[in-house]
């Protein structure tokens, strides 16, 4: 055996045990982790982990729950280089939990969100109805840097909306994207060949410009899904469809002019409104608690690896352009998707 294959042999034994050693350091490393935060969190009968914020009874709880990112349902998957945020499927099922858990007498939502989905923004808002008919238990927004479109219609049908001065909020209606790369593709001598079966097969096809029926035929659409949302703030905020509308035209506003509007009710934050809760509804002694579910390590390498790869803005733009505009919907959204 000549001397580059020792050499060779000996750096893979070398790195095969540097590797065992990373391995059972982690191992042992992320066994402590869980053995730290089942002191702190304790499993429901559901599976899912609950962080106790504040101690107190009980029999009489306020629950917590989150909407932090953009609400659209991604799947349960998780990604290698995906990141984390908002699981639709995951806050479906604690507002599922917070109505079947008797002891659960209040819930606080806190919503940090530019909006989403029509449909998803509709789901969550159908259950927040549901618990508030069947259950009669009270729900308190507490917006966080940003509740806009989306984040507002979910917001609409609490008992109170808690915003901070800085808040951005509003962004009230609908809108629907989509790009025409068809010059571009031209440019470079690409030949895009559609066979369709119907005149509107290919509706909001990014490699054509859009006729003037297509347009009215998507914006009825959008219509239909905009006087939908103004019902529901006119029905939560005890509005005139006037009174909406004056502020309905998708402009954001601060927290300031949203309270001066009467989309809000007042100012303050999380710790704030959970004082407000417990004095309205008499829980001064109620515990007060959060969901959690271990985002595992997985989703900490994928945090890696997209800041590792964040500043590679031809990917970013090449995504952009033929996954985010390759099935263009409505949207309850303020900002960029």
């Amino acid at each position: 055996m000549n001397t580059k294959r020792w050499i060779a042999l000996v750096a893979a034994a070398v790195l095969l045990g540097i590797s065992m050693v990373i391995n059972s350091a982690f191992a042992l490393f992320q066994s402590d982790m869980n053995s730290g935060l089942s002191d702190l969190m304790s499993p429901t009968d559901s599976g899912y982990m609950e962080y106790v914020i504040e101690e107190g009874s009980m029999d009489s709880r306020i629950a917590v729950l989150n909407v932090d990112g953009v609400i659209q349902d991604t799947g349960d998957a998780s990604p290698l280089f995906g990141s984390s945020g908002y699981n639709h499927s995951f806050f479906m099922d604690q507002l599922e939990q917070v109505k079947q858990d008797t002891s659960v007498k209040a819930i606080l939502l806190k919503v940090n969100s530019p909006g989403g989905g029509v449909v998803e923004s509709a789901e969550i808002y159908n259950k927040i109805k549901e618990i508030q008919n069947e259950t009669e238990k009270p729900i308190y927004v507490s917006m966080g840097a940003m509740a806009a479109s989306g984040g507002y219609y979910i917001s609409a049908p609490a008992e109170k909306i808690f915003v901070n001065e800085e808040t951005l909020t509003g962004s009230i209606g609908v809108i629907m994207e989509s790009v025409n790369y068809g010059k571009l593709a031209e440019r470079y001598g690409v030949d895009f060949v559609t066979i369709k079966s119907g005149p509107y097969k290919d509706i909001m096809s990014p490699t054509r410009d859009m006729t003037d029926a297509e347009r009215d035929l998507l914006q009825e659409m959008l219509n239909e899904s905009y006087e939908s949302f103004v019902d529901i703030i006119e029905e939560g905020r005890n509005m005139s469809e006037k009174e909406v509308k004056e502020y309905a035209d998708g402009r954001i506003m601060s927290g300031r002019q949203a309270v001066k509007a009467g989309l809000a009710d007042d100012f303050g934050f999380e710790a704030d409104v959970i004082a407000n809760i417990k004095s309205d509804f008499d829980l001064g002694d109620a515990e007060v608690f959060e969901y959690g579910a271990s985002q595992g390590w997985g989703s900490l390498f994928s945090m890696k690896v997209n800041s590792f790869f964040g500043n590679d803005i031809e990917s970013k733009l090449l995504g952009k352009l033929f996954t985010d505009y390759n099935s263009p919907r409505m949207m309850y959204l303020y900002g960029e998707k």
